[in-house]
């Protein structure tokens, strides 16, 4: 068969099954129509927030940003408002720092740990983590965020020992 002819064979083929298909429906099928109604999103633009305005300047980085619901917010190490690490080689002393500096960020945005959806943890000793690990049960109360605990070879400075990141999703 001929390129041409096959073309018209399969084009002719096709029409008649749209039409045998369209012509056997049963009579008393309901055809039902399909709304959709269009929503128009109101984009919001990012909230930035700065726990340490000068460290974080110098480093390049915003400590947390909201984007209507969902908020992100930097991994949080022992450091004082210089920049300087604090509670250095205590391992337990490091990760309460961490969460004490994150409270404060979330409360800056009105939430809590509750809020928390994401949480993640890199630290230079996943041993000592494990060992301290216990303390998050004080800091979620209610259920625990999604997350990873990762070990990593160093962080920004030499002295610190974790770092903690979140996301939250703050519902109305």
């Amino acid at each position: 068969m001929k390129k041409t002819s096959f073309l018209k064979f399969g084009t002719t083929l096709l029409l008649v099954i749209i039409t045998t298909v369209g012509c056997n429906r049963p009579q008393n099928e309901k055809v039902t129509e399909k709304v959709v109604e269009t929503v128009e999103i109101e984009s919001e633009a990012p909230e930035y927030f700065l726990l340490r305005p000068e460290v974080e300047k110098a480093y390049g980085y915003s400590h947390a940003v909201r984007i209507g619901k969902d908020i992100k917010i930097s991994g949080a190490v022992s450091m004082d408002d210089k920049g300087n690490p604090t509670a250095i080689g205590n391992f337990e002393q490091q990760m309460i720092n961490c969460y004490t500096d994150l409270e404060r960020i979330l409360a800056h945005y009105d939430c809590t740990f509750d809020d928390v959806v994401v949480e993640n943890i890199f630290t230079t000793n996943m041993p000592k983590f494990l060992e301290a690990a216990v303390y998050r049960n004080e800091i979620y109360t209610k259920h625990f965020p999604t997350g990873s605990w990762l070990g990593v070879k160093e962080l920004a400075l030499p002295e610190l020992m974790i770092e903690i990141e979140l996301e939250v999703y703050k519902a109305d």
